[in-house]
């Protein structure tokens, strides 16, 4: 199955929801291995370092400085890593409303990391783009 690639069906049916918890980023030196014992959700190894993406209280425990408290908020239908148009609607509306976003695409659904004292609204929104495009 290859995903929605369709615009107005996307937005209709993405069906945000937030998970629980606070994540954050951190970063590691690109020659240092990850501890076994860290689960982040989301690794990108970049020429500076690697980038972890996991629950604040993992970071804390094993020491690890980090960055931007956010919440994820996972857009639950199956889109297309094709698809035209749909994280730049999303991120545009949020960014109408000020609210910074990291988004992630993975194979079956896209992610947003939303700084953590403005998930709420940025769920509301989301939610309104859905009520207001399937309304059309």
């Amino acid at each position: 199955m290859s995903g929605e690639r369709n615009l107005a069906t996307l937005l209709q049916n993405m069906k945000p929801e937030m998970h629980d918890g606070v994540f954050v980023f951190c970063s590691i030196p690109a020659d240092k291995e990850i501890p076994a014992t860290l689960r982040p959700v989301h690794l990108f190894r970049e020429r500076e370092g690697t980038t972890l993406v996991m629950r604040r209280e993992e970071a804390e425990s094993a020491g690890l400085p980090y960055q931007f408290a956010s919440r994820l908020i996972t857009l639950t239908v199956h889109s297309s890593l094709e698809a035209v148009g749909f994280l730049a609607a999303i991120t545009g509306r949020l960014a109408e409303a000020g609210i910074s976003v990291n988004a992630v695409s993975a194979y079956y659904h896209d992610h947003l990391f939303v700084p953590e004292h403005r998930a709420d609204e940025a769920l509301q929104l989301l939610q309104e783009m859905s009520k207001s495009d399937s309304a059309a």
